[in-house]
């Protein structure tokens, strides 16, 4: 736990240096839901019909566009070397970069929600259901970057790999948070789709930073 509150500072601090890192997805967020609009036109029910796959592929890239540069500094500089040679302290710091992106990436958007919401005509139980899929969702979104960018830490075009790594991943998550939202925007209940997300979550967890610190381990050897 010492150790964890060690990596996490550590990570802050970077984050407090390196704002383009988590500007920049936030900011790519709000820039395409304000296209959206733009582009197919104010009409309130087709924003609204259009509102759950808009506001959660927005979500997906504006993680995915963080994810590269996660491992990569650390790798460069032989930080994850000698982590990998102490063996302990793997796991720590793998926790400790996926709970600061989901700090940088998902709990931005997911504070963004009101603003969301009056983007894309959205009321009421619809508004609900997008912030528990966001608050679901999200921190798996941090988890399978994370994995992403263990397994291509070392690879020269890494972004286009990483792209083709998680973008499958993401398939499951997208369509059940999709699901709630439009559930819930024609007044149906979604409460399966938000435990099959909560479902999603325990198990990113239990497993993911395992098989990052596995890649990580193979990355360096």
């Amino acid at each position: 736990m010492v150790k964890f509150s060690i990596f996490l500072q550590r990570e802050l601090r970077l984050l407090a240096r390196q704002k383009a890192d988590w500007l920049n997805p936030v900011l790519f967020f709000i820039i395409v839901l304000t296209l959206f609009p733009l582009g197919v036109g104010p009409e309130p029910n087709m924003l609204r019909i259009m509102a759950p796959g808009i506001v959660w592929i927005a979500a997906l890239l504006s993680v995915l566009l963080a994810a590269e540069r996660l491992f990569k500094d650390d790798y460069r500089n032989g930080v994850i070397e000698q982590l990998v040679a102490a063996q302990q302290a793997l796991m720590p710091f793998v926790l400790a970069k996926i709970t600061a992106n989901w700090l940088s990436t998902g709990l931005p958007l997911l504070l963004l929600s009101p603003l969301v919401a009056l983007l894309l005509n959205m009321q009421g139980a619809s508004l609900e259901a997008m912030a528990l899929t966001l608050l679901l969702g999200t921190p798996v979104l941090s988890l399978l970057s994370v994995l992403g960018a263990g397994i291509t830490v070392s690879a020269d075009k890494g972004g286009i790999l990483l792209a083709l790594v998680i973008l499958p991943l993401y398939i499951p998550l997208l369509i059940f948070a999709s699901a709630a939202i439009e559930a819930a925007s024609i007044g149906l209940g979604f409460t399966g789709q938000i435990a099959i997300l909560l479902a999603m979550f325990l198990f990113s967890l239990a497993l993911v930073p395992m098989a990052v610190c596995s890649a990580l381990k193979i990355n360096v050897s």
